[in-house]
């Protein structure tokens, strides 16, 4: 079951669920809006010209308030938002339509897990042939809830738990190498 406003209201004024900083005009009729963080980070050259996934990837971050991401550039970038999912709830992000048309394609691997604390990490890729200028505190995407018949017996407790402005990819830390 997806989650209306008013129960988004209701479970973030009982403190079921943490969204900060938060504003009211964020919480829409099935989503609270997600804005970009000021945190980018970008895959650091490899000598080999080779990332794979048993080692750890070395990334440059930079805080700007402004970022020009290029034509074809792959971005790490984070939410604005703090979240905190309580164990029977989950969340998928979706971009944007207005940015997605302009070329900038936003993920984040989609999903976010019931137990979830941090903030979240941003998959951002230009498609256009012309650089897009990014600024920390516009609205990117939404965040959408869903209900879940129960609470998760394992609720996440990974790699991501508690991550704070773009988080690099972690798979070299996997157990299934």
């Amino acid at each position: 079951m997806i989650l209306s406003d008013k129960t988004i209201r209701k479970m973030l004024d009982e403190k079921s669920l943490t969204v900060t900083p938060l504003t009211d005009e964020q919480i829409q009729p099935a989503s609270v809006d997600i804005r970009l963080g000021n945190t980018f980070s970008i895959v650091d050259d490899m000598p080999s010209g080779v990332i794979t996934l048993d080692s750890e990837i070395k990334y440059k971050t930079i805080t700007a308030d402004r970022f020009l991401i290029l034509p074809g550039q792959f971005v790490l970038a984070t939410t604005m938002e703090y979240f905190e999912l309580p164990d029977d709830l989950t969340a998928f992000v979706e971009g944007r339509s207005s940015l997605g048309r302009m070329g900038l394609f936003i993920q984040n691997a989609g999903w976010v897990d019931p137990g979830f604390k941090g903030e979240i990490t941003l998959e951002l890729f230009n498609a256009n042939r012309c650089a897009i200028e990014l600024t920390a505190g516009r609205r990117v995407g939404q965040l959408v809830f869903a209900k879940m018949d129960e609470a998760a017996k394992n609720p996440y407790d990974g790699k991501y738990q508690g991550q704070i402005g773009a988080t690099g990819s972690r798979v070299f830390m996997d157990k299934d190498k």
